[in-house]
């Protein structure tokens, strides 16, 4: 009989069955944490890391139950499937969103002339993210994953249709902010649901294929964005994606069985607080305090040497504040009966290396998403379309990434080895680019790109199985999932701000003097240096020496961009290090 995590907290191991004696037993040998409670005669989804089939595989060993056993599982396996097939539209529009952003942005602010604020596209999103990350698991324990599905594309398709209206920069960017507070919950409950219904040795195989659909995703929006910027205007880049969610929304309405609290279902002792009302069982101030505090941290970094100098009292006072409203969000969770993060996540070291390896190698990889459109834009004046289509190494390398590792895993259950090989890959990669990318690239050089994405593809998928193999209580593992989307957007929103400020920091200095050294006034290179900086187009309108001092500027300053992902890739490396490899059992038979 298997024994229950939650009394003795033992890790998963050789000897812990990944599929439950009893119909609450999950992969890590604890309570079931079943998103989808159905009747056990009409098997439509799985119980923590196992499916449903292995509760009819333990009635008796008589050859005739075996094989009625193995037959239902393989129905089970097919409903299984097909409800992962309905999540997967959101998926892929929430990911082509991004590669539609990443290639489009310059554009879109440029049509406001405020390209210096084009970052905020892209951090805005991330920060309703964050912001909104940790809400997901726990709302979707009390109110059941359906609701908060649908909720979450909802909220996506009033951003898209907000931002494809906006008449103003920063009427754009709240429409991405209401699309990013709903976006993280279509990638995060998706996770979710795929550890609610699959063992443990076949999330990571599973999750590929999920990463290979956000590729796709990815791979087609760049282009795409870039095509509809040229043709019809960036506008319908947005209005396009409503038509898809839509769809979404009713096939998940339909497909998708509806799900009672888990909460309740796993705390059949919890007396009183089983009998409050759902929404106060939510952790609204431990979340608030947690929003605030990431903010305190990422606004500085982004407006730090951009929009104030990092020694501006507004910088320091919000870098000041940060630890300290964390210290307090600390305090507070240990005295809730339900806190939205909890704080025995973090008592693992494996979890929190987990957590910081992905964060580190994902502010890497979109430091260089972001600037490698920009770079061609620049010097070779590349069409949207065009300079879009460069991403598409770094996405094709994420999907063969995850596949090949997710097989791996798979097999042999081993994932140490894996992320050891994604970050030296990752972080060779992006030295590549430090070494060779200086103006004039051409094709195969333009390649480089495709290691950083394949290191991060086996990241992705070997990260998220040595967080799962770590963490014992089975009512932890969905907080701990968004978690780690959550750690994975503030990685965003750090590493995309950061790369910008870098970038423009080494634009505005380098810049200044090589236009001075050209002997232009320092009124008109001001001048010079504030259109450079808020237009990508500007450099049409100038010729000569002017023109090549920009373009190597940029060249420049997109080089230490390239530094910063090269940075965050190397730490993760040496994070890797100190990992320890866990057993998830033997194959199933």
């Amino acid at each position: 009989m298997a024994q229950h995590s939650e009394t003795t907290g033992d890790q998963p191991s050789e000897q812990t069955p990944l599929l439950g004696k009893d119909a609450n037993a999950n992969g890590h040998g604890g309570v079931s944490v079943s998103a989808v409670e159905v009747p056990v005669e009409e098997p439509l989804v799985g119980n923590g890391n196992g499916v449903n089939g292995a509760i009819l595989k333990t009635g008796t060993d008589d050859e005739e139950s075996q094989g009625q056993g193995e037959v239902e599982e393989a129905v089970n396996r097919n409903h299984v499937a097909q409800i992962i097939l309905v999540l997967l539209i959101g998926i892929f529009v929430a990911h082509a969103d991004g590669s539609i952003l990443l290639a489009t942005h310059p554009i879109i602010a440029s049509e406001f002339n405020d390209l210096e604020n084009s970052s905020w596209l892209i951090t805005g999103f991330a920060l309703a993210g964050a912001a909104t990350q940790t809400l997901y698991g726990k709302l979707s324990d009390i109110y059941g994953r359906k609701s908060l599905v649908i909720t979450a594309y909802v909220i996506f398709v009033v951003g898209c249709a907000i931002v494809g209206m906006g008449q103003t920069m920063w009427q754009v960017i709240l429409g991405r902010v209401i699309s990013g507070a709903g976006a993280s919950g279509m990638a995060g409950l998706v996770s979710i649901l795929i550890t609610d219904l699959l063992l443990i040795r076949e999330v990571a195989q599973w999750r590929a294929y999920v990463n290979l659909v956000a590729t796709l995703g990815r791979s087609i929006g760049g282009p795409l964005g870039g095509w509809l910027v040229d043709v019809v205007g960036w506008r319908w880049s947005f209005f396009g994606q409503i038509p898809p969610i839509i769809l979404a929304i009713i096939l998940v309405t339909v497909s998708l069985p509806g799900s009672p609290s888990t909460t309740e279902h796993l705390d059949t002792t919890a007396g009183p607080i089983s009998r409050k009302s759902k929404l106060s069982r939510v952790d609204f101030k431990g979340s608030i305090l947690f929003t605030f505090a990431i903010l305190a941290l990422l606004l500085p970094i982004e407006l730090g040497g951009v929009k104030l100098p990092w020694s501006h009292p507004a910088i320091i006072t919000l870098f000041s504040l940060s630890p300290v409203l964390l210290f307090v969000f600390v305090a507070v969770e240990k005295r809730q009966a339900e806190p939205i993060l909890p704080l025995e996540i973090f008592h693992r070291r494996d979890a929190a290396l987990s957590f910081l390896i992905l964060g580190f190698q994902i502010a890497a990889q979109l430091g260089l998403m972001f600037s490698v459109p920009l770079y061609f834009q620049i010097t070779t004046r590349a069409s949207n379309t065009v300079s879009g289509a460069h991403l598409v190494p770094a996405v094709v390398g994420n999907a063969l990434g995850g596949l090949i590792s997710g097989l791996l895993i798979k097999r042999s259950g081993r994932y140490k080895t894996l992320i050891i090989l994604a970050v030296t890959l990752s972080s060779f990669g992006y030295l590549l680019l430090m070494l060779r990318w200086h103006g004039n690239t051409n094709f195969w050089e333009s390649l480089y790109i495709f290691p950083s994405g394949f290191g991060t593809g086996i990241a992705q998928s070997a990260v998220f199985v040595s967080l799962q193999a770590v963490v014992a209580d089975p009512a932890h593992l969905a907080p701990a999932i968004s978690f780690m989307y959550l750690t994975s957007t503030v990685a965003l929103t750090i590493g995309l701000p950061l790369s910008n400020a870098v970038m423009q920091a080494v634009l505005r200095r380098v810049l200044e003097g090589r236009l001075l050294g050209l002997g232009v006034g320092r009124g008109e290179v001001v001048r010079i240096i504030e259109s450079t900086v808020s237009d990508v187009d500007f450099i049409d309108r100038v010729t000569g020496k002017v023109r090549e001092a920009i373009v190597s500027s940029y060249v420049d300053g997109l080089w230490w961009s390239h530094g910063a992902s090269f940075l965050f890739s190397a730490t993760a490396f040496v994070l890797t290090l100190f990992i320890r490899q866990r057993p998830l059992g033997g194959p199933r038979a």
